[in-house]
């Protein structure tokens, strides 16, 4: 017959089957279990030692010491090859041989001087560092994208992405440069081009940063234009204009006239200009008639500010028109102060150099100008040495047309 369960006695539960049907839901568990988490961080954090607590900390972000480049004030040894024309003229700096204004001496031998003197003691008004190098290589010319082939000869010409020939050809100067507080001198000397010997002096004796300008009448004017870029130097090319006496006093072919039409002068100034590329400006060889002359200047300063290029007149001109056409025609214009080898001794010349430093002194900035003789280039050289002793900087000619060197 079947069991009578109500008679059968309740079964016993074990321990572990009791302690289960009472174990707690899962979200309290879960409380309890972040409890002791919280509870057991706690205890550990309490234990790290802390130096600074209670102490104010500051984060900032320190950049990196910038490194700023010019070319030298002393001359360099050893001549060095053309660059390569897909190199910049940062590539190229031959590091070994690099010197610094603004600093002390490290153990590798390199100078690192201040910049200010030692009796002023606030680091602050201490100029930036600048790194001078013998050698800064500008590119072979021509550019291709800053030139116009022509029959004649390359023409200077504004690139279609707007980069001008004085922009692809200029050394690069660094801002902290041509904004410095040190006097700059600019110094331009002329005559490069007409006899090999005298260009090559020039170009292996004169430091990179004294500016060289090209006759338009050499022979192998290019080859020769591109070992003086190699060697760090910018160009110019020296443009004939008409003089008082002429055709008695006579520049040269091509010379620009003040009494003939327009188009004849364009046609000469672009003969003039396709003798070889490279240059950033053109300048003045003589021209005391046609620089007075507005109706003939105004077509040529066109023509120049239409290629993308400058102009530098130098100080043979008192009554000149050229700022004044400049102006109208936006044309970046300098002007020289003065010429150092008005006498061609050395002791003239020293003088000229002397008062050149005074007025770089008291304006900041100056430009000169002088030839490629052999006491002009020999003078120079010794003196552009003694210029970083002095605190005085020589800048390429571009370098007068930025910053305060303007």
């Amino acid at each position: 017959m079947p069991r009578d369960e109500m008679h059968r006695p309740l079964k016993r539960l074990s321990l572990g089957q009791r302690l289960w049907r009472r174990r707690p839901g899962a979200i309290p568990a879960a409380a309890v279990a972040m409890a002791l988490a919280f509870l057991g961080g706690g205890l550990w954090i309490s234990r790290i030692p802390a130096p600074l607590a209670g102490e104010p900390v500051v984060m900032v972000a320190i950049p990196e010491n910038a490194e700023i480049v010019t070319s030298s004030t002393t001359p360099a040894d050893d001549p060095i090859p053309p660059a390569d024309t897909d190199q910049s003229p940062e590539d190229v700096i031959d590091q070994s041989t690099v010197q610094i204004i603004g600093g002390e001496q490290h153990d590798d031998g390199m100078q690192v001087q201040d910049l200010a003197p030692e009796d002023e003691a606030a680091p602050e008004s201490h100029e930036a560092m600048i790194i001078v190098a013998p050698h800064r290589a500008l590119k072979v010319a021509p550019i291709e994208a800053v030139t116009e082939k022509t029959d004649q000869g390359p023409l200077p010409r504004i690139g279609g992405n707007g980069k001008k020939p004085f922009d692809a050809y200029s050394q690069v100067t660094p801002l902290a440069v041509t904004h410095s507080d040190m006097p700059k001198i600019t110094l331009v000397l002329g005559g490069m081009g007409l006899n090999a010997r005298l260009t090559k002096k020039a170009v292996d004796t004169l430091p990179g940063d004294v500016t060289l300008g090209f006759a338009p009448y050499g022979e192998d004017l290019q080859a020769q234009v591109n070992q003086a870029r190699a060697a760090g130097h910018e160009i110019l090319l020296q443009v004939p204009m008409e003089p008082v006496g002429y055709p008695g006093n006579n520049p040269g072919p091509s010379t620009l006239l003040s009494d003939v039409k327009p188009e004849q002068n364009i046609a000469a100034l672009k003969w003039l200009m396709s003798r070889f590329a490279g240059f950033s400006g053109i300048t003045n060889y003589m021209g005391a008639r046609l620089l007075v002359t507005e109706d003939a200047l105004r077509p040529v300063m066109k023509e120049v500010q239409s290629r993308g290029l400058v102009y530098l007149e130098d100080a043979t001109v008192n009554m000149t028109l050229s700022p004044k056409v400049a102006q109208d025609l936006r044309l970046p214009v300098q002007r020289a102060s003065m010429v150092i080898d008005a006498e061609p001794t050395v002791p003239a010349i020293q003088a000229a150099l002397a008062r050149l430093e005074k007025a770089a002194a008291r304006n900041g900035s100056v430009i000169a100008t002088g030839s490629g003789l052999d006491v002009t280039i020999e003078t120079v050289a010794e003196w552009a040495k003694t210029l970083q002793e002095k605190g005085i900087l020589l800048v390429p000619v571009s370098a007068a047309y930025k910053g305060r060197a303007s």
